[in-house]
């Protein structure tokens, strides 16, 4: 219920101040799927060269933009992305990793290894998300599988685990090969459960990074291939990728004001253009809106039998959301009862903030975050009088 408090004066002023706090934010009205609707509307008129498109907001995974999202298609280099997140779930990345001869001369994108040379796990993930390096994908497969095949098995457990249907690996580096696919959304859902990894998001942030070569003999410069970090505000990777077979493969993201958008584009020979109208039209629609901060509200609650008449209570936590811009109404409202029996304990749970979105003719709950008690209050034990105690003295 919403809680109106007007017992005494003392409280006038809490009470006005909380009040101006229910009814929060106003925006025009409009509905989920019509912005998700708009979205293709607007990207459909200048057209994207993908055959398959698809752009997410990475916290909560929805759809703004796609175009054959779910069609399994072979992706090449931007399976690393996988690649990437079993091999750092999988060892520590200082793993000293001896280059075996079976990673040696992989076809394609290479930082050309020597066998028996020695690096570490995080050199190699380097090499593999800027220089798109085949040699070390082999060698990191080797490494925390004992093999291509073991190694595309921990691949396709942690494709399940993530909830995908129609994404399968048959190795680590993404070159052509039957069996070996995935969509343009379900390599966005595995892209965004890899930002959420910060060296991972490190690494695919890089401009450029060295590493030995031949265990101290020389240099390896490694360049990072995606020109979205160079051209686009916010960009923070991911990956880049191409075969015959695939065409261009791309995955951006970018972060500007909170919001995290995913671009995915499979077999695009316009990808850089593609990537820029879809982000661009994302930042344009979408914002993420913080709802409350940890103890921004506060309100008094009253007790029976206690030291004081009041407790003040406050949120704990945040809550913040990603919406369309310009998306409806939200409202503010708190459950709480009318009074609490003392003894209260600092942390005790008494009530909820909840968050409302109007929208389509209803309201749509967008989150809650707990009220708890700011601080300890004890029971009022009553002071005796002199005859009291004199009876409790000999009784």
């Amino acid at each position: 219920m919403l809680l109106y408090i007007s017992r005494s004066k003392l409280f006038q002023g809490i009470i006005c101040a909380l009040l101006a706090c229910i009814l929060i934010l106003s925006f025009p009205v409009s509905v989920f799927a019509e912005s998700i609707s708009d979205t293709a509307t607007a990207l459909s008129e200048n057209g994207v060269s993908a055959k398959a498109a698809v752009l997410i907001e990475a916290s909560e995974g929805r759809i703004i933009y796609s175009h054959n999202a779910n069609k399994p298609l072979p992706m090449a280099s931007t399976t690393k992305i996988m690649t990437a997140l079993v091999a750092i779930e999988s060892l520590p990345l200082d793993t000293v990793v001896t280059v075996p001869r079976e990673a040696v001369g992989i076809e394609g994108s290479s930082i050309y290894l020597y066998e028996g040379e020695k690096l570490t796990l995080d050199q190699l993930l380097y090499a593999l998300l800027l220089e798109s390096a085949n040699d070390a994908a082999a060698a990191i497969a080797y490494a925390v599988a004992g093999g291509i095949e073991e190694f595309a098995v921990l691949m396709n457990k942690k494709a399940e685990k993530l909830g995908l249907v129609n994404t399968h690996f048959t190795n680590p580096h993404g070159l052509d090969e039957e069996g070996h696919y995935t969509t343009a959304y379900e390599l966005a859902k595995i892209t965004a459960a890899a930002l959420q990894n910060d060296f991972f998001r490190e690494v695919v942030s890089t401009k450029k990074k060295t590493i030995p070569m031949r265990d101290g003999e020389g240099t390896r410069v490694l360049i990072n291939h995606n020109k979205m970090l160079r051209s686009y505000e916010g960009a923070i990777g991911v990956k880049t990728g191409f075969t015959k077979k695939s065409g261009r493969c791309l995955v951006s993201a970018a972060e500007r004001d909170g919001l995290t958008l995913i671009a995915v584009t499979i077999g695009a020979p316009d990808d850089w253009r593609d990537h820029t109208l879809m982000l661009d039209y994302g930042f344009a629609s979408y914002e993420s809106l913080t709802l409350c901060s940890d103890g921004q509200f506060t309100a008094p609650l009253w007790l029976v039998g206690g030291e004081a008449e009041y407790v003040m209570v406050k949120n704990q936590g945040e809550l913040s959301c990603v919406l369309p811009k310009n998306c409806g109404e939200i409202r503010m409202t708190f459950e709480m009862r009318r009074f609490e029996f003392a003894p209260v304990r600092e942390g005790d749970t008494v009530g909820q903030l909840i968050y409302s979105l109007y929208s389509g003719g209803e309201w749509i709950t967008l989150g809650s975050v707990p009220l708890i008690v700011s601080y300890s209050v004890e029971n009022n034990v009553p002071k005796l009088s002199l005859w009291e105690k004199i009876i409790d003295l000999f009784g």
